[in-house]
């Protein structure tokens, strides 16, 4: 991992904790929520406050997320925000945070000034024994304070306020007055600069989590269903059907198209759609000859020509299902039928731009596992699973791609990608007009009549 690192392709963004008064509020924070307190004197944490070198040195990566269930967070900043969530568990967890801290961020601004910001990201579930207890959770609820307590103080002299005025004899109370006194001092004026974190409730409908092996939730959808990265026998019973693990490919393909949750990439709006298949085919070739030893050079197209020829017809067949898709697309040859029992089937769609954008073309890099592009931009857990295991000749060209043609423009490989980024309750959008007729088109892409042009 250390090619990655030293690329800003890992561990990027994160939030550099120096200072001396920094370091003691996150050690007070750490001892509060979990009891344990770290030696180091300079670290980096995530959005959540999970620092991977403290981490290390507790030997303990789920400090802050005790059984992976509920996961806690540290904030000493604002500027958290932009971080990424590391080892996560549920693929909600880095979105509920940040919209957090953007609906109170005055309030977490002047919170951090003087004090570090505790919470929990609190569901019915408390531990995970059995895959059944992942459909227990609907409801995420953020609570936070300060360690020092201020918001509870806060709301408590509210109170004692509220009673000054209401109590005829209120200003002779001198215990009341007393009270209010004490509390006042390490809250300060509650009238003129209200403090108040107003706990925040997340509906949980659909979610990816990296328990028993990778499972997807879909609730909120017209036709629900779950889908195992495992055999799917290992889920047991679950109170949710249909059940599909990764060999299902036709039932996930035409489950996928009556939710209405993926669009062929030669159709969808504002793609490059050849380019696009075409970095795919490189990724394909750099795969299939690393796997036969092959040496490829310095991995530029012209090398990957050639050894798209010494393959001949040992090339892959997600290879040559792109290539007749590309002739298709820019030689008038004949359509290609590619069905979803094609190894190609996958890499040729891309989720519609609906709230569950993000989570759908996670499942489509399960699918499509060869695109190491879009696996990098959205599942990145799988991303850094399966880079360690690949030959070192491997991990540099994919080093080299990423901080060559990503890193460099983040937002616009992902819009070029994925198209704009989806509103929070933005609704479907109708499928957008081919530029041209598609022909017959089979299987879950839905049935296109007619002639070409």
């Amino acid at each position: 991992m250390k090619r990655l690192i030293e690329k800003g392709l890992m561990f990027g963004n994160l939030v550099e904790v120096s200072s001396p008064a920094l370091v003691e509020r996150y050690k007070r924070a750490m001892k509060h929520l979990c009891g344990k307190e770290t030696q180091l004197s300079d670290f980096h944490i995530d959005i959540s406050g999970y620092s991977p070198e403290i981490g290390a040195e507790i030997g303990d990566d789920l400090y802050l997320n005790p059984n992976g269930a509920n996961r806690q967070f540290i904030l000493l900043t604002t500027s958290q925000k932009n971080a990424p969530l590391l080892n996560a568990k549920f693929s909600t967890s880095r979105g509920i945070i940040r919209q957090f801290i953007e609906a109170n961020e005055a309030q977490l601004f002047a919170l951090t000034a003087r004090d570090a910001v505790a919470g929990e990201l609190q569901n019915s579930v408390y531990e995970i024994s059995t895959p059944a207890k992942l459909l227990d959770i609907r409801r995420i609820v953020v609570e936070a304070d300060t360690i020092g307590g201020h918001v509870a103080d806060a709301e408590k002299l509210a109170k004692l306020i509220e009673r000054f005025r209401s109590e005829p004899e209120g200003w002779r109370d001198d215990v009341l007055i007393a009270d209010m006194i004490g509390l006042a001092k390490k809250t300060g004026d509650v009238t003129r600069m209200p403090v108040a974190l107003p706990d925040m409730t997340f509906e949980q409908p659909n979610f990816w989590t990296s328990h028993f092996g990778g499972v997807y939730v879909f609730r909120g959808v017209k036709f629900p269903g779950v889908m195992s990265c495992l055999p799917k026998s290992s889920l047991g019973a679950l109170p949710i059907a249909p059940v599909m693990d990764l060999a299902a490919r036709n039932e996930i393909a035409d489950w996928l198209d009556r939710n209405e949750l993926v669009e062929p990439i030669v159709s969808a709006r504002g793609m490059d759609a050849a380019a696009v298949i075409r970095q795919k085919m490189d990724f394909i070739l750099v795969d299939a000859a690393d796997s036969l030893n092959l040496d490829i050079g310095d991995a530029r197209r012209t090398e990957l020509r050639k050894i798209a020829h010494r393959l001949g017809d040992s090339l892959p067949d997600e290879f040559q299902g792109l290539a007749a898709l590309l002739r298709w697309i820019e030689a008038n040859a004949p359509w290609p039928r590619i069905d979803s029992e094609h190894p190609s089937y996958f890499y040729t769609l891309r989720a519609r731009n609906t709230p569950d954008r993000d989570l759908v073309n996670m499942l489509l890099c399960e699918l499509a596992p060869l695109d190491v592009r879009q696996m990098y931009i959205v599942h990145k857990e799988l991303f850094y699973a399966n880079y360690s295991k690949w030959s070192d000749r491997k991990r540099g060209y994919v080093a080299d791609f990423l901080a060559r043609e990503y890193a460099v423009d983040k937002q616009g490989a992902r819009e070029a990608l994925f198209g704009p980024e989806p509103g929070m309750d933005e609704r479907r959008r109708p499928e957008p007009k081919p530029s041209r007729d598609l022909g017959p088109i089979v299987g879950p892409w839905g049935a296109v009549t007619g002639g070409r042009s």
